[in-house]
């Protein structure tokens, strides 16, 4: 089911014309502009750590076949990710800018270089010869965090234009990201629940421990963070909400219960959750709504024999 739902779910930054954002773009405030920027730099750090770290560590360590041929899968698509961001970039961005955001301020940023050490050195303890099932279910339980709740930070706002009719297209991609992570953590989390039952009643507590001290200082961290992106355009406070709901997201894929009473947040942003199509365009391959045809038959002769033809007939003509 999951690897067909991948499949269905394929896609490449190409087949969207992010050239149809410059006239909004070059319209947006300074500040508007400058959170865009972190917010793209950020979630093209992250995902590819997800695409060259996470799920192909998971992949050695997943001794079903069906398993690792779809985390190999999600893996692909994390680098078509951030190879999307930088699309995004490379269309609205000066290059020396995208070089500059790229490869000095995600490297330097303090919020950003903590959250991925975080979740890095979860995915490293499973580069020890024989790691324990306890590193192989707090990897997991990273990737989970890291797919259901650190993203969410980045796609806000993306989401929060693109709901008012700016920076469509940029929006159209997010949206097809996230419903990638979506079914990501999903899969995942379903492998920690597998794997944590089973675990020794000492290896569960100390799991719980590890897991709500993780999710702790990520928290706080993305709090930080979440500042730094938002707090020029006003909208941290909203954000800070939704990375709440988020997490709780994240926490139900671990079958775990929710850490956090988060209050309403944008409705504009709750709608860009909703898995169907927002956005198509005529001149747009495919819309975020898409979805593969598989099981294509071959059209027959019978296909166009239909049950009610000659009363069809008789009223139309």
């Amino acid at each position: 089911m999951f690897w067909q739902q991948n499949l269905a779910q394929m896609w490449v930054d190409t087949e969207f014309p992010v050239s149809d954002d410059v006239a909004d773009w070059e319209a947006a405030a300074e500040a508007e502009r400058t959170s865009y920027k972190y917010v793209l730099a950020g979630l093209t750090g992250l995902d590819t750590l997800q695409g060259g770290e996470g799920m192909p560590l998971l992949a050695v360590h997943t001794g079903d076949e069906r398993k690792r041929a779809v985390l190999t899968f999600m893996a692909a698509m994390e680098q078509i990710h951030a190879k999307s961001y930088s699309t995004i970039f490379t269309t609205l961005v000066p290059s020396d800018e995208t070089r500059r955001l790229l490869s000095e301020w995600v490297p330097s940023q303090p919020q950003l270089t903590f959250k991925a050490e975080m979740i890095s050195r979860h995915y490293r303890a499973l580069l020890r010869p024989d790691p324990s099932r306890l590193d192989i279910y707090m990897a997991c339980v990273a990737s989970v965090f890291l797919e259901s709740f650190l993203f969410y930070s980045g796609f806000y706002y993306p989401l929060y234009l693109t709901g008012q009719g700016r920076m469509t297209t940029s929006g159209e991609i997010i949206r097809k990201i996230l419903l990638d992570e979506s079914i990501h953590g999903v899969f995942v989390g379903m492998l920690a629940q597998e794997l944590y039952a089973e675990l020794t009643e000492m290896e569960r507590e100390e799991a719980a421990e590890r897991t709500e001290t993780l999710l702790d200082e990520l928290y706080r961290n993305e709090l930080e963070y979440t500042a730094l992106l938002y707090d020029e355009v006003g909208l941290t406070d909203d954000v800070v909400r939704y990375i709440e709901y988020n997490a709780n997201k994240a926490l139900n894929n671990l079958g775990l219960e929710p850490a956090f009473a988060p209050e309403p947040f944008s409705a504009i942003v709750l709608n860009g959750l909703d898995t169907g199509t927002k956005h198509h365009d005529f001149f747009s391959q495919k819309g975020d709504g898409y979805v593969m045809a598989l099981n294509v038959e071959p059209i027959r002769d019978e296909d166009f024999i239909f049950e009610g033809r000659t009363e069809h007939s008789r009223l139309y003509g």
